[in-house]
């Protein structure tokens, strides 16, 4: 008998080779895996339908008010602009973007004689208002239908600036996030974000990097270049310590001319010399987180921080922060950027909000959207008293 026919195994004759047997654990892990990963990928496709039904119904139902809200609400958050207009086209966007009614402000600009900034920070208006804030600084916090507002009052205007970045804006340097900037200015008690900036949607890090419109900090103008998104305007302190408010962008030779020392362009302007901005009070704004800054006419300065975009506060309009500014007195005061940007930081060295400590806390609750705070290239920074 040859090799090649010869069976090693007597009796195993055409009999198929043992398989190995599978370990019955892996297998239904395995199971177990894909099923959970077939149902949440279920789930996600409908609830990405319903969010779509249900923004359909909203965009195209019988209830123009509830549109407006909507469109006005995600074109003001850089991340969601373009969703409107797939649902009602560019052209129906921008009508209901621009469908405004005038402003009613007899001025274009601040009348600074409203406002008196009293030596050695007396306030006249109320004797005990700054007994128990030895730092000058007061919070609080006010409830609206829609959204939680977070008022700051600054007792003397000389304390708050306007920081930046970098000596030298360029997209080659990223912004700051407030949590570095308070973390590397120790004698800063306070700091909100301002202005707008550039951002193209997407993560890049030249986003944040330099200003839109102009900047003036501490006495020098340092950017000139770009315009913000949305409404005009400008807000800074002159150097009387005055807020100046005015409804379209400022020019370098303008604001040179009204002295002033600190500011950014952004709008609307909200109040200006007592009198309500009639176009943004009846704007069809979006509920958003928001920021603005104002003034009383003893000088106090007024900063106004809405949450918004997460369960409890949904967001302001624009006629909710003139409400709240009214309600604290303001005569003059301005939007500045809001969304994702809104934010509003405090040293608590006094224990005012819970336990003293030199580290900065956040005064409100940013956007659920963003897990840290966005990068920017200028912000109100409030100095600690002398």
């Amino acid at each position: 008998m040859s090799k090649k026919n010869r069976n090693p195994v007597p009796g195993t004759e055409g009999a198929m080779p043992p398989r190995k047997k599978k370990k019955k654990g892996s297998g239904l892990l395995g199971r177990i895996i894909r099923r959970f990963f077939l149902v949440l990928f279920t789930v996600v496709i409908l609830a990405a339908a319903a969010l779509v039904l249900v923004m359909n119904l909203v965009f195209n139902g019988p209830s123009p008010a509830a549109r407006d809200v909507l469109t006005m609400s995600l074109t003001e958050a850089s991340a969601t602009k373009w969703v409107p207009a797939l649902f009602l086209g560019e052209e129906k966007v921008e009508e209901i973007r621009t469908g405004t009614v005038s402003d009613g402000l007899e001025d274009d600009v601040t009348d600074i004689s409203q406002v008196v900034v009293q030596a050695n920070n007396v306030i006249t208006g109320s004797a005990n208002e700054w007994d128990n804030y030895p730092d000058g600084i007061r919070i609080e916090t006010r409830y609206g239908d829609t959204y939680t507002a977070h008022i700051m009052l600054i007792r003397d205007p000389a304390q708050i600036y306007m920081g930046t970045s970098t000596e030298k804006f360029s997209t080659a340097i990223p912004g700051k996030r407030l949590t570095e900037v308070m973390a590397e200015n120790p004698d800063v008690i306070a700091a909100i974000n301002a202005g707008a900036f550039n951002d193209d949607g997407t993560l890049s890090s030249a986003n944040g990097s330099t200003p839109l419109g102009l900047v003036v900090s501490q006495g020098k103008v340092v950017w000139t270049s770009g315009k913000q998104p949305g409404l005009e305007g400008f807000a800074g302190f002159n150097e009387d310590n005055i807020l100046v408010v005015s409804k379209t962008n400022l020019t370098q030779s303008e604001a040179e001319s009204l002295k002033i020392r600190d500011g950014c362009c952004f709008g609307p302007v909200l109040l200006m010399n007592g009198e309500v901005n009639l176009e943004a009070y009846n704007d069809k704004s979006g509920m958003n987180p928001r920021t603005a800054i104002g003034q009383r006419s003893d000088g106090t300065v007024i900063v106004v921080c809405a949450d918004g975009r997460q369960v409890g506060s949904l967001g302001a309009t624009y006629a909710d922060m003139i409400n709240v500014m009214q309600e604290y007195g303001a005569v003059n005061a301005c939007n500045m950027d809001g969304g994702s940007s809104s934010i509003m930081m405090y040293r608590d060295v006094n224990g005012k909000l819970g336990t003293a400590s030199q580290e900065a806390i956040f005064a409100n609750t940013p956007s659920l959207i963003q897990s840290q705070p966005r990068r920017m290239p200028n912000f109100w920074l409030v100095r600690a008293a002398s």
